[in-house]
């Protein structure tokens, strides 16, 4: 691996700095050189109302979308909900959505089951990063890991949410859900160039380019290309990532359409997987290790994990009477995975590890829909704001897979290379997969939004009819295995009330779906019985409190989940509730001129047969500030600090991870440079180079380990022309 840039990238992007001067935002003159940069307002969707306008403070909006709700004000809806804005992503170098969501108190990173996907664990449950939606729409982003510089929002609605946004296909969402918003041309020409470099070292290369045309800028376009190539900060460890996007939008008086299409290849080699502490179904014998050096790498040079994505949307938004809009959007995706992975058990205290091999192909084909229409009308002294909607997923999935039979020895304190141990199980042709599944989601919703007393209170009702069809087939025979279709309707009711233009008070219940089991087991009675899907019900009451340049929100909930168990002969849906209960609380804004802070706090009580869920702290807490140095113009110091409490380890609740506490800081400095204005940004991670384990488990029912990253300094350049 190595930090160059590859040839046709960096043509493009010269291609694009040698644009014609009329092409190009023309400079200021070095008499009026800009000391702080334009502020840019775009809207990302297709909508007439366009993106929640920032915050002050500029790291979060004042809102965002709602699922069939829309883009809701953060006082005028009854949820818990914090919208990261594209200039935060950029000031603080974020590479992933996880590097983003790092600022959300409700929110801990985790990882697949077996590979390197990124897992976003909300309120003690798991957000798959292949349950994220994009602009609305579920399935259509890379499955495992997703580059920030996609984005012009990324959106967390905390809660169950199978109303608002309907059932995610792949079976996570029950404590929250993710959406991403792809960016759109500003009013203002954007030509930016960004080069940095990562502790490794690994070299980064960026351009963002957008811009309008026809005498009243009605028709944008907005390019974004990204490269990443070179060692992360972990010893021996390898990144390479180039994306490319191109995001463009109409609009007439009455019309609007969007459109996006982005080609994503993530490439991983030699990378550090998780620690299994449990392999052989031991409980009693596990433990929890000791936790290895921050830098450390206890993969082997021959695992390796390439991603490859193509994807692409289309949004329109009709205006067919002045109080009436409908929409229609739609979306696919294929997306293309070749895994050689390393399979790490700790066998002995003193660090003996077992280390096995599974290789796979695999490959998705999504295509995705929605149609609704949205409309407002007053009866009395009551106004009605009306929707109804229907959606569409079909997803189908090649895959294969290869493990080995026998493992080879090593240590977890002091690995050495080895050769990969050879394959012995196969399911399917490695270089020729089958279909081995295919996904169905289809439902219809209507929403109401009585709005009373002056806009002082509004009581959101809302229902959601679903239906859940999924296939399953034989790995080497390509036969049907397994046959699901079962439907469910979901309500859902809201109500908030304006105490005063500062205050919000809310109420809500709501209903979280995921597919149901199939009977199966030794000795039981109802072998092969499907259970209808399982609903999660959630109530929550919040206040939230907007005193211009200073918000939040607090918010009590519980959620109560179904677990399947065998109770007697018997396989039963039901047979135990998961309870996870707690407060959390969100805080941004401008704490004091020229001091910008952004964090919260989250306590967590779950209760899975009187033991704590694996994996879901009680406490975790993020506080971030950015300070503007008075006297030095340009200057912004920002720090962050994150916490998390101890997590259990075992469902028995006898192993258990220590809390970890990590400290970030940084500098940004702006300035005119032959009258092009230039961004200098510098970042610490993980300051004091803490080493700890990062996160237990990810996917139901297990217990890997993942470790926390070492110290990370990444340093950036950009240009605006």
């Amino acid at each position: 691996m190595h930090s160059s840039i590859p040839r046709p990238l960096s043509a493009l992007l010269l291609g694009a700095l040698a644009a014609s001067p009329a092409a190009l935002a023309q400079p200021a003159p070095a008499s009026q050189a800009p000391v702080q940069q334009v502020v840019i307002h775009a809207s990302a969707d297709a909508s007439a109302e366009g993106l929640k306008a920032p915050y002050a403070g500029r790291q979060v909006a004042r809102g965002g979308r709602v699922g069939i709700l829309g883009n809701q004000d953060m006082m005028d809806t009854p949820f818990s909900q914090t919208s990261y804005t594209q200039e935060l992503i950029q000031n603080q170098q974020a590479m992933s959505i996880g590097d983003v969501l790092k600022n959300d108190p409700t929110v801990r990173l985790a990882r697949g089951f077996g590979n390197y996907q990124q897992v976003y664990v909300i309120r003690g449950f798991p957000v798959y990063s292949d349950d994220m939606s994009y602009n609305g729409l579920y399935g259509l982003l890379p499955r495992q890991y997703l580059a920030a510089e996609l984005v012009e929002r990324v959106e967390v609605l905390r809660g169950v949410s199978a109303f608002v946004n309907s059932a995610a296909p792949g079976g996570s969402g029950l404590g929250g859900s993710i959406n991403v918003m792809p960016k759109r041309a500003p009013n203002e020409a954007v030509t930016q160039v960004t080069l940095g470099v990562e502790s490794g070292p690994q070299g980064y290369l960026a351009a963002d380019i957008a811009r309008r045309f026809g005498p009243d800028k009605s028709t944008g376009v907005r390019l974004t290309a990204v490269r990443r190539d070179g060692d992360t900060a972990i010893d021996r460890e390898s990144r390479e990532l180039s994306l490319f996007a191109i995001g463009a939008d109409w609009r007439s008086r009455r019309v609007r359409v969007s459109a996006d299409i982005g080609y994503q290849e993530h490439k991983l080699r030699d990378a550090r997987p998780s620690v299994d502490i449990d392999k052989f179904g031991f409980p009693a014998a596990a433990f929890v290790p000791r936790t290895p050096d921050a830098d450390a790498n206890h993969g082997q040079g021959w695992t390796r994990s390439d991603e490859r994505d193509t994807f692409g949307t289309v949004r329109a938004e009709f205006d067919l009477a002045n109080q009436t809009t409908a929409w229609v959007a739609a979306g696919m995706r294929n997306g293309k995975e070749r895994n050689d992975l390393a399979g790490v058990y700790v066998a002995d205290r003193a660090g003996s590890t077992l280390v096995s091999r599974f290789a796979n192909q695999r490959e998705d084909d999504v295509a995705t829909g929605e149609a609704g229409v949205r409309t407002s009308l007053t009866t009395g002294s009551v106004r009605h704001e009306l929707v109804a909607s229907a959606n569409l997923f079909y997803s189908k999935e090649h895959n294969n897979y290869a493990m080995s039979t026998t493992d080879s020895a090593n240590d977890l304190y002091d690995t050495v290379p080895g050769p990969a141990p050879a394959l012995g199980f196969f399911g399917g042709d490695l270089h020729a997969p089958r279909v081995v599944g295919r996904t169905r989601t289809r439902s219809i919703a209507l929403a109401d939004t009585l709005v009373l007393a002056d806009d002082r209170l509004r009581l959101t009702l809302g229902v959601r009819h679903q239906t859940i069809e999924s296939y399953g087939y034989d790995y080497n025979t390509g036969l049907q295995t397994a046959q699901y279709d079962k439907s469910r309707t979901t309500p859902m009711a809201g109500l908030l009330f304006k105490a005063s233009k500062q205050l919000s008070l809310y109420a809500t219940y709501a209903e979280g779906l995921v597919k149901g089991d199939t009977a199966s087991g030794q000795d039981i009675a109802n072998q092969g019985e499907v259970f209808a899907p399982y609903v999660t019900k959630q109530g929550e009451l919040g206040a939230k409190f907007d005193h211009g340049r200073f918000g939040g929100n607090i918010a009590l909930f519980q959620a109560r989940k179904p677990i399947a168990g065998i109770v007697g002969d018997r396989y039963v849906g039901s047979a135990y509730k998961q309870r996870n209960r707690g407060v959390e609380g969100t805080f941004f804004g401008e704490a004091a001129r020229g001091l910008r802070v952004l964090g919260g706090l989250t306590y967590l009580d779950t209760d899975v047969q009187d033991k704590d869920a694996v994996g879901a702290p009680r406490w975790q807490f993020n506080t971030g500030v950015e300070w503007d140095v008075p006297g030095l113009p340009g200057l912004a110091l920002t720090g962050r600090v994150n916490h998390t409490g101890q997590q259990y380890a075992n469902a028995a609740n006898t192993l258990r991870v220590g809390s970890w506490t990590t400290l970030d800081v940084g500098a940004r400095y702006g300035l005119a440079v032959a009258e092009r204005f230039v961004t200098l940004r510098a970042h610490v991670n993980n300051l004091t180079n803490r080493d700890y384990w990062q996160s237990v488990g990810g996917y139901p029912g297990a217990n890997y380990l993942v470790l926390g990253n070492p110290r990370t300094v990444v340093v950036s350049a950009s240009v605006d022309f």
